[in-house]
């Protein structure tokens, strides 16, 4: 068949779990992260038996960069599996923060609580080449893919396997803090898209309900001992929960200011006290 009849076979069997937009989206990727092909509409391909095996993952509500092996995040490809979760274009804009507010700095110590792929630190180490790195992670299994990511992409990160909710004792202060914890409250998972609630780990996802801004709490837990005096917080928050963080924030710092993201809601929050 075509690759014209291989797009049209894809939004036809996919067409029941995604619009059109997002099937074009998935193919495409598809196309050039698993067959190394750039889309020509009268390219001829054989729609072999691992297209097929791949197509009903798909069906069956499987993210593509799990089909994959990676995903895309600021301008790398980082590894993927269930394990950890798909980098997120909002994360991006994370990283932005801290590169438009330290870009004329050079010897950054950071540190990325909760890393999962590695796709945070890594992004920094690569803008901030002189800075000294580090991650933490409660699951070995993602800490080993963020361990791949760092080598494949030839940055320097030292890692650690630690549960953000218990005690944690580095020796070491730094000037970032950062993280993307846990954020969404189990009553928001109805509004979610299946492939995220049956293939993406929960454990990096979801917080009780009434307990909502625990890892938050543990941030700040963490930085009383680990933040430099002139240092500064950013954490990725819940669009729905923006003023709560705020209000957490504001009991230990001083200034503390509430980001959007691109599509408009609050996403990103950033603490310090100088």
């Amino acid at each position: 068949m075509t690759l014209a009849e291989l797009k049209q076979h894809f939004i036809t069997e996919l067409q029941t779990i995604y619009n059109k937009e997002e099937t074009e989206s998935i193919f495409f990727i598809y196309l050039e992260d698993k067959l190394n092909l750039k889309f020509d509409l009268s390219h001829e391909i054989e729609f072999t038996s691992e297209i097929s095996s791949d197509l009903k993952q798909l069906i069956a509500g499987q993210p593509i960069q799990h089909i994959t092996g990676k995903a895309f995040f600021y301008n790398d490809f980082f590894f993927v599996n269930e394990n950890t979760l798909i980098p997120r274009p909002e994360t991006e804009e994370l990283i932005e923060l801290i590169r438009n507010d330290y870009f004329q700095s050079q010897d950054l110590s950071i540190i990325d609580l909760g890393t999962g792929s590695g796709c945070i630190p890594i992004s920094l180490a690569k803008l901030f080449p002189k800075a000294k790195i580090s991650a933490l992670d409660i699951s070995e299994k993602a800490l080993k893919i963020a361990t791949l990511n760092a080598k494949k992409l030839n940055v320097d990160i030292e890692f650690f396997q630690k549960d953000l909710l218990e005690d944690i004792l580095i020796n070491k202060t730094f000037d970032v803090i950062i993280s993307n914890p846990p954020y969404i409250r189990n009553l928001e998972k109805e509004d979610m898209h299946q492939n995220v609630l049956n293939f993406e780990p929960h454990l990096a996802l979801f917080v009780e309900n009434d307990d909502a801004l625990i890892f938050y709490e543990r941030v700040i837990e963490f930085a009383k001992n680990h933040l430099k005096p002139s240092g500064t917080i950013y954490c990725e928050i819940n669009q729905y929960l923006g003023e709560e963080t705020k209000v957490l924030f504001k009991k230990r710092y001083k200034n503390v200011t509430i980001y959007k993201d691109i599509s408009g809601n609050d996403r990103m929050i950033k603490a310090t006290n100088s």
